[in-house]
């Protein structure tokens, strides 16, 4: 992060990252913020490095075609509200983006990419998890020491409902960086009240998931965790179908995990008889997304003013 070379882009360049490894909730706020800037008449791109994709060359994302397995489940669900890029190499991936129209580039991950010049970078901190032990790599979730990533964040976003990210974030503020706060918002939470589930997730914390659902209203009577990215086998499913019929409930999981199952093994029937759980990134201040994508515009023109 020190050192590198990073390259200018011919767009500004907003990363929405995180200090640890794990699931942050940083793709509900990337989605939020491509939502804020298409209000603000930009034609917003998404940058991903794909996790557990196949591509070995950059890749613009067909969501009627790819597969989880060729570009990861992250870009599928991103596909759905911008253009999206797959590539290690992000700026090749971010000259793709730009070649085919996109004026505003939106990062999901890579805060510690060496790659690409970053014009604003919002660090999201899960309000319930934090940094865990605080410990870097192999020893804890930190994909470095916390002092040599603060130095290059330029915001600080707590996300969720908790207090495990508020040391972070005090010590953001004492450093100067702007504070935001968001929460995890179930979209058509009716539906889900008084209906008793199944529940399965493969992300980074299964349990949000499943709490999430509950403050919905739904009983969840079976929570069946699997592995981040997890890409489910046909007998798997079956098992699931098994033991929601004999409990008499309703299948349930998540936007990333639909995404995975509608291009991997799932059966039409099982996907027709699937709930979705769809969430959105509610910040507290109603202005925080316009501020941030101000924000980002403004140091890309800073940028371009000083060459």
């Amino acid at each position: 992060m020190k050192a590198a070379k990073r390259e200018k882009m011919d767009a500004p360049v907003l990363c929405v990252g995180n200090f640890t490894v794990g699931g942050t909730g940083k793709t509900p706020v990337a989605i939020a913020l491509a939502r804020q800037a298409k209000r603000m008449h930009l034609v917003p791109g998404f940058l991903s490095r794909g996790h557990g994709g196949s591509f070995s060359e950059p890749h613009i994302v067909d969501p009627h075609h790819d597969s989880a397995k060729h570009v990861g489940d992250e870009p599928l669900l991103l596909a759905e509200h911008a253009l999206v890029a797959v590539s290690a190499n992000r700026a090749a991936g971010a000259r793709m983006l730009i070649e085919r129209g996109c004026n505003f580039l939106i990062m999901d991950d890579g805060f510690q990419s060496a790659r690409i010049h970053i014009d604003y970078a919002l660090i999201v901190v899960d309000a319930r998890y934090g940094l865990g032990n605080g410990h870097v790599i192999p020893g804890g979730p930190m994909r470095a020491r916390l002092i040599d990533q603060l130095r290059f964040a330029d915001a600080v976003l707590k996300m969720g409902e908790g207090e495990r990210a508020d040391a972070v974030v005090r010590r953001a503020a004492r450093a100067g960086k702007p504070v935001f706060a968001a929460v995890a918002r179930p979209r058509g939470k009716k539906a889900f009240a008084g209906r008793r589930f199944l529940a399965f997730a493969g992300i980074g914390h299964p349990e949000k998931f499943f709490a999430t659902l509950a403050k919905a209203g739904a009983t969840v009577v079976l929570a069946h965790p699997f592995a981040d990215h997890h890409f489910y086998l046909p007998d798997e499913l079956e098992d699931l179908v098994t033991a929601a019929r004999v409990g008499e409930l309703e299948l349930v999981t998540t936007s990333k995990d639909a995404a995975r199952l509608r291009h991997g093994a799932a059966s039409p029937e099982f996907l027709e008889n699937l709930n979705v759980l769809e969430i959105d990134a509610v910040f507290d201040v109603e202005n925080a997304p316009e501020r941030i994508i101000s924000e980002t515009l403004e140091a890309w023109r800073r940028r371009k003013i000083s060459g």
